[in-house]
């Protein structure tokens, strides 16, 4: 069940780069389906999680109302890593060497904010759970990120 997840974790993380990559000039429809898409892959991210986690009632009782919190504050930094590959979609034929600057150092704000995120959660679900729990959560966590990261990273074209 997994490896079925996982590819379509896959599969919309693809067209979640592709529909975001195309230019704003049908940015209100383009919008709506990135919306979808990311409320597919959140669905998608849970599954795995319990699937992984495989918590007793009283761990997902624990868990779960600190995770929503915690998804909440990711999706802002969803919000935020959206619109910064629609900058660089939206720049990437005239890219000056000032967006480019200005392009990565949003990217190095978006990378401190998601360790800071992650450190803040580590000690809100430390508190409840034990920590080799919370260890392998954040392993999860990661794995999915980084599964993520190759999706839109093999998908964006590299700056001439």
């Amino acid at each position: 069940m997994r490896n079925c997840i996982m590819k379509s974790v896959f599969v919309l993380l693809t067209m979640l780069v592709m529909v975001t990559c195309v230019m704003a000039q049908e940015q209100q429809a383009t919008d709506k389906y990135v919306q979808l898409l990311r409320s597919d892959l959140k669905t998608q991210r849970v599954a795995l999680i319990t699937e992984a986690m495989d918590f007793s009632q009283e761990a997902a009782d624990a868990f779960w109302p600190i995770y929503k919190e915690y998804e909440f504050e990711l999706s802002k930094l969803g919000d935020e890593r959206v619109a910064l590959i629609k900058d660089y979609a939206d720049h990437f034929e005239s890219m000056t060497e000032e967006k480019a600057k200005e392009l990565i150092n949003i990217r190095f704000k978006l990378d401190e904010k998601k360790l800071k995120l992650d450190k803040k959660y580590f000690k809100n679900f430390d508190k409840v759970l034990p920590t080799k729990t919370v260890v392998k959560f954040f392993q999860i966590e990661n794995q999915i990120d980084l599964m993520i990261d190759l999706q839109i990273a093999s998908a964006l074209p590299l700056i001439e």
